[in-house]
C-alpha cells in the first residue's frame, strides 16, 4: 500500500497546469460529476461572499462574448446582403434602359453615359479593336476604337478583371480617367464577326470593385449588351 500511495504521490507531482487544463477541455461535464470539488476551485469571476464562488457569471461573461461576435456576424451578412439587393435593382433598372432604346446610338449613349448614373459609378466607357485595315460596326461618339489585340493585352484569357485602389487607364477612361480609383473590366464579344470589345466601369471609391468581389451582375448585364448590339447591327451570333 506504501508502494502505491508513493506512487500516486509521484503521479500527482508530475502534473502541471498545462495537462489538468487540457484535461478539462476533453472533459468538459468534469464539474457536473465531481460538483463538490467547486467549493475548492478559485474561478476567475466575482465572489458573492461566505466564500461562494460565481461560477454562472463566468459563464454568462462567455455567452455574452458569443453573442456580441454573432450580432457582428449578423449586422454585417445583413449589410452585405443590403448591398447585393441594391446592386441587383441597380442591374435590372440598367437592362430596362438598355431595351428600351429606340436607335443604335441612343443603345450606346445608354451604355456610355446613362450606366455609371443607373449603377451609381463615376464612368463608363465601350471599347472596341479595329479589325485589321477596316473600323468596326460601331460608328458613333461614345466607344474608343483601339488596336487589334488591346482586349487581351488589358484582359489575357480572362473575361472580367476587378481592380481596387488604381490610378484609371486614359486608354479605357480618356479624359475621365482621373476620376477613377477602382474598376471592372468585361470583355464584349458581340458575333464571331465582329472585333473584341471591353465595357469598363470605374469608381472614385477606390473600394467599389476589389478582386474578391462577385461577377456574375456584370457580367449578366455585358451579356445583355452583347445581344442589344447585335440585334440592332443585325449580326449573326
Amino acid at each position: 500500500m506504501a508502494r502505491e500511495s508513493g506512487h500516486s504521490h509521484r503521479t500527482m507531482d508530475a502534473l502541471n497546469a498545462e495537462d489538468v487544463a487540457a484535461y478539462l477541455r476533453e472533459h468538459p461535464d468534469f464539474l457536473n460529476q465531481h460538483a463538490d470539488l467547486v467549493q475548492h476551485l478559485t474561478p476567475p469571476a466575482m465572489s458573492h461572499g461566505n466564500g461562494v464562488a460565481d461560477f454562472q457569471y463566468f459563464m454568462v461573461e462567455r455567452l455574452r462574448g458569443e453573442l456580441g461576435r454573432l450580432k457582428d456576424q449578423q449586422r454585417e451578412l445583413i449589410s452585405t446582403t443590403r448591398a447585393n439587393i441594391n446592386n441587383q435593382n441597380r442591374i435590372h433598372a440598367a437592362v430596362l434602359f438598355l431595351l428600351d432604346a429606340r436607335t443604335f446610338e441612343q443603345l450606346i449613349q445608354t451604355i456610355t453615359t446613362d450606366l455609371a448614373v443607373l449603377l451609381d459609378l463615376d464612368v463608363a466607357a465601350l471599347a472596341v479593336e479595329a479589325n485589321g485595315a477596316e473600323k468596326p460596326h460601331v460608328h458613333t461618339t461614345g466607344v474608343r476604337v483601339v488596336e487589334s489585340g488591346t482586349v487581351d493585352g488589358w484582359l489575357g484569357k480572362r473575361d472580367v478583371m476587378l481592380y481596387s485602389d488604381l490610378n484609371g487607364d486614359p486608354a479605357i477612361f480618356g479624359a475621365a480617367a482621373g476620376l477613377v480609383r477602382s474598376q471592372a473590366l468585361i470583355r464584349i464579344q458581340v458575333s464571331e464577326d465582329t472585333p473584341a470589345g471591353l465595357l469598363a466601369f470605374g469608381s472614385r471609391d477606390p473600394e467599389m470593385f476589389h478582386s474578391g468581389q462577385g461577377t456574375e451582375l456584370v457580367c449578366f448585364l455585358a451579356r445583355v449588351i452583347e445581344r442589344s448590339i447585335r440585334a440592332w447591327l443585325d449580326l449573326p451570333e
